[in-house]
Order: structure tokens, then sequence, then C-alpha cells
């Protein structure tokens, strides 16, 4: 018996290989987004991001309507609420959060958290794209960043169209 299967005529995407430091990125949240995966890249099923963020950067209760998310945590700590659980993320833990899940996280301690930050179907990262600047340098950005002020209209304006939903408040510090 033949384990082989046929592949129907169809379109492979070419393979994606970023070496670290290349590739786009984008200051919003206060945090650094190193794009590994476009949406154009991959045929569109996954998008990736290397993600840092500095403590105490939280997200509002929120869901997303078209996409599943996961992170692996590199470094740092985050505190995360799926559905009705509270988890503590640390180096080494993966979370999956399915489609429609309300969720919100918050980054603990004293050190910036990095993780990858995987979504599927890819697009998501866009929003961040829309919202934030491009990142003058690979690090945290400082003054030369948006303020919460000036930022947080973008993502009243065009979280909707991403499908993004607030639901509630932030975790409490």
């Amino acid at each position: 018996m033949s384990t082989e299967q046929s592949i129907p005529d169809q379109t492979v995407p070419a393979p994606v290989m970023r070496e670290p430091g290349h590739g786009r990125a984008t200051w919003a949240m206060g945090s650094l987004f190193e794009h590994l995966l476009e949406p154009g890249e991959g045929g569109g099923e996954l998008g990736a991001a290397l993600v840092t963020q500095p403590p105490g950067i939280a997200t509002p209760l929120h869901r997303h309507t078209r996409e599943a998310e996961a992170f692996f945590v590199l470094e740092g700590r985050i505190d995360y609420r799926a559905g009705e659980q509270d988890f503590e993320l640390y180096p080494g833990c993966f979370m999956y959060l399915p489609r429609g899940l309300p969720h919100a996280f918050r980054i603990r301690g004293d050190t910036p958290a990095r993780f990858l930050g995987l979504t599927t179907p890819a697009g998501l990262f866009h929003l961040y794209d829309e919202v934030g600047v491009p990142a003058a340098e690979r690090r945290l950005p400082g003054a030369d960043g948006l303020t919460p002020e000036v930022e947080i209209p973008h993502w009243v304006e065009a979280g909707p169209r991403y499908g993004l939903e607030v639901l509630g408040p932030p975790i409490p510090e």
C-alpha cells in the first residue's frame, strides 16, 4: 500500500526564510513587531511576528472574529486571560487562542517580554502597521514612538476593519 498522496494542480507558494534583523519592523502599543511572514507570503495561511513588549503593557479584553492566534514565549512573563481561565506564561510556554475566544494579557515583571506571535489566517499584523509607525531601529520605541493619546484613536477606528472587537478593560495591574 502506497503512502504517497497526490496534490491537485495548484500554485504552491515559495518558501520564506528571514535572517535575524531582516524584514519589516513596526512600533505599536509601545512595542516592537518584527514581521517574519507577511500576509502576501506563504499563501496567506499564516502570519508570524517576533514581538517585544515592555513591562506593564496590557490589552483590553477583546476577541478576533477572523483569526486564531498562538504565542510561544521566549523571554519575560505574561499574565493571560483566555475565556474564563487565567494563565501565567513564562519562557517556553505556548498559548493557542481559537478564533472568537475573548482574551487579554499584561506584561509582568521588570523586563520586556519577547514572543513569537502567530495568526491563522494571515493579515492581523497589518493592523499594527496601520495604527503604529515603521520602526527606526530594532528596539522598543522611546520618544520616537507614538503616545497612547495619539495611537488609541487609530485602534478604535481601524480595529473593526480587522475583526477586532473590544469587550472590556485590561487585566488589572
